[in-house]
């Protein structure tokens, strides 16, 4: 068990809510393009036109949803686009919100979350139950709620910084290559 406060998230993604309006956006778009391919001209063009249909909706999801901060009890993980960096809370010196939140890390590198919370204004109308800190911009707010998670944390919450790649996104993104050039030498 941890000696985390109860009022502390156990576990907590942040991502840009904008990302997942403009991905869903981009899923109904698509869904209706092929749909109308498929009516319009049948399964064998629809199949042919499908991997540009898909290699736009993979190029929204890496650029608008899939960055995101995840925060637990030991640790955190960030995903800037296809780049996926982990790392126990022992291995954080410091978290700032900058632009955008930061990691400084024991190995003397900064970590910018690039979907997780941002620097934004205070919102200037207050709450209609009077809450005075109903003006704290949401991205100071998770600040504190990421803070309290790091000094929190347990001992053993040492896990090292390990750094790789999204493999499922890149495959996906292969496969959809593929595809995408198998329909080029079909239609040649």
């Amino acid at each position: 068990m941890s000696d985390a406060t109860p009022d502390a998230p156990r576990e907590r993604t942040y991502r840009p809510v904008s990302g997942r309006v403009v991905l869903v956006l981009v899923i109904v778009a698509a869904a209706v393009l092929l749909v109308d391919a498929l009516v319009r001209s049948g399964l064998g063009e629809t199949l042919l036109l499908a991997p540009w249909v898909l290699l736009g909706v993979w190029v929204v999801y890496e650029l608008s949803y899939i960055s995101s901060v995840k925060v637990g009890e030991r640790g955190g993980r960030v995903q800037n686009l296809l780049r996926v960096t982990e790392f126990g809370w022992r291995q954080v010196r410091d978290i700032d919100l900058r632009w955008q939140l930061v990691f400084s890390l024991q190995d003397d590198s900064d970590l910018t979350a690039m979907g997780g919370p941002a620097r934004s204004r205070p919102n200037p109308r207050p709450r209609r139950d009077g809450d005075a800190g109903a003006s704290v911009p949401r991205g100071i707010r998770v600040l504190d709620e990421i803070r309290t998670l790091w000094q929190a944390a347990p001992d053993d919450a040492d896990a090292p910084i390990r750094r790789g790649w999204d493999w499922p996104a890149l495959v996906a993104l292969v496969v959809i290559v593929l595809w995408a050039a198998v329909a080029v030498i079909i239609t040649r």
